[in-house]
């Protein structure tokens, strides 16, 4: 055991030792700092990303239901009975709302603008937490909602002495009359009954919620019809368990999302950013990793004498070239865990406390930068930096220790 500990004790005086030349001491100091900048600035960085996930996703998770059921190819389907039944008696399904959704045309007085519209059935706010988000107004299943940016583009209040918006979309079957085109289109009155704010212009500029009933007059579909089923998941039970569990029930031409699945796209840019951002911070890391390959250049050097006095007692190449890689490795790994701590801390600081903010008031929906650490993110950071820490001090060792012992 003493002859397997003796390079690292040696490296460990030497690293501590006093140098002839400071500027030795300087370029150790430097190597180790760029590594644990590098290494806090990744651990601070992918903290960021996780907790603007987990900010979007809170907000999405507003409007959008744990589980959807949709057409794995087409736009609707039949919610007939059976289906329905497959659905209600699945274990683990608190309650369902059927959907239908389209686009078509608002217009309030002269103005006009291109939506999306949802028709929701009278359980869907027990679905989906739709009564937290309503600024103004409620949901009722007899009137519809806006969104905020929506209804101030059309200039419109449930508070309004008119609060009546009209709906148009095209009819589904027969030729567009030239002579008289307004009749190619299917006109729905809707009283505006509420406006909702998800913080998030995909919903709020382009959405309304209106009662199923009339969605499916306005869009020509049959009363069984839907294009989604929307499905709360019972607090006991996992939303990955219960569609696992609703797939196998369904037909093979139905498919079941949960919250990441409905937004698969946009999830899976933020984790391509985070990949990218982890990529370049890494990078940085290597340039100050290197920085390893002077400090031990001058390290070695310092030590000739050393070398000497060591092969004249017995020491081989190999125990020689371990003693430097050591004091390598310990000059890396030294940087890299007071990096990971010093990034840890940071974190957890901003995430207890919200120290860095954005500034202004009430100009951002959140006062201060979202950050959540991930044991996962720290344990990967603190491998890929010693990694890249340890292979940068390899090469040199190995080099220059031949150099001189062989020299000698």
């Amino acid at each position: 055991m003493t002859n397997k500990l003796l390079p690292l004790i040696i490296a460990r005086r030497y690293l501590f030792a006093h140098k002839s030349q400071n500027a030795i001491n300087i370029i150790s100091a430097i190597s180790a700092l760029g590594v644990l900048v590098a290494t806090a600035a990744i651990v601070i960085v992918l903290s960021v990303f996780n907790g603007l996930n987990g900010l979007v996703s809170t907000l999405f998770g507003t409007f959008d239901p744990d589980l959807k059921v949709e057409a794995s190819h087409g736009k609707a389907f039949e919610a007939d009975s059976l289906l329905c039944g497959s659905i209600s008696s699945c274990p683990g399904v608190a309650c369902y709302s059927e959907v239908v959704e389209d686009n078509a045309l608002v217009r309030y007085g002269k103005r006009q603008v291109p939506v999306t519209v949802m028709g929701v059935g009278p359980t869907y706010n027990s679905v989906t937490t739709i009564d937290s988000i309503t600024v103004e107004g409620r949901f009722s299943p007899a009137t519809c909602l806006l969104g905020d940016a929506l209804a101030a583009q059309l200039a419109v209040s449930s508070l309004s002495f008119n609060p009546y918006v009209v709906l148009y979309a095209p009819k589904r079957v027969g030729k567009i009359n030239m002579a008289h085109p307004e009749t190619s289109f299917v006109e729905k009155v809707e009283r505006v009954g509420g406006i909702f704010a998800v913080q998030q212009a995909e919903y709020d500029a382009t959405r309304v919620v209106a009662p199923i009933d009339s969605v499916r007059i306005l869009f020509d579909y049959s009363p069984a019809d839907v294009t989604s089923i929307s499905i709360r998941v019972d607090s006991a039970y996992t939303p990955r368990d219960v569609a696992r569990q609703l797939q196998s029930r369904l037909p093979a031409d139905l498919v079941v999302k949960d919250k990441w699945q409905q937004h698969e796209s946009f999830f899976k840019m933020m984790e391509v950013e985070k990949l990218m951002a982890f990529a370049i911070l890494l990078f940085i890391a290597l340039i100050a990793a290197f920085n390893i390959i002077g400090s031990m250049s001058m390290l070695i050097f310092e030590k000739k004498e050393s070398i000497s006095v060591l092969r004249s007692i017995g020491a081989d190449e190999s125990l020689v070239t371990k003693v430097f890689l050591y004091e390598g490795w310990l000059l890396s790994v030294g940087g890299a865990v007071i990096g990971l701590l010093l990034g840890v801390a940071l974190t957890l600081a901003q995430q207890k406390w919200g120290v860095v903010g954005f500034g202004g008031d009430d100009a951002y929906i959140i006062d201060a930068y979202p950050v959540e650490l991930w044991p996962s993110d720290v344990v990967a950071v603190f491998f890929a930096v010693v990694a890249l820490a340890a292979l940068a001090a390899w090469y040199p060792v190995k080099v220059i220790v031949r150099k001189h012992y062989r020299s000698m």
